[in-house]
């Protein structure tokens, strides 16, 4: 298995009232991949950091093999998912991949 996890941070720009707003619509967008996308177990996004934090959002994902987050990179519906709800707010991604 392997597991994918990006850590996000919003660009300075956004009200607290708006950042609330894209998260819930990120975590609903990301996690409602679960089931449409071969090969992804679990996908599971975190919205409410400590705030001993310096992300504003985390994206913890486990799939079958590295081929099979390969194909998640570039499905239709994950891709949808991040053009349209994250990447145009980010200001930061950080991403580690590993096998467990």
């Amino acid at each position: 298995m392997v597991k994918h996890v990006i850590l996000w941070k919003f660009r300075e720009q956004y009200y607290a009232a708006q950042i609330e707003e894209m998260k819930k619509d990120i975590k609903k967008g990301l996690e409602g991949l679960k089931g449409q996308i071969p090969g992804l177990i679990d996908i599971c996004v975190i919205t409410d950091p400590l705030p001993s934090s310096n992300c504003d959002l985390m994206l913890d994902s486990t799939f079958e093999s590295e081929e099979a987050l390969n194909g998640y990179s570039v499905h239709p519906a994950h891709v949808a998912v991040a053009n349209e709800k994250v990447r145009p707010f980010m200001a930061s991604r950080t991403c580690m991949d590993y096998e467990v």
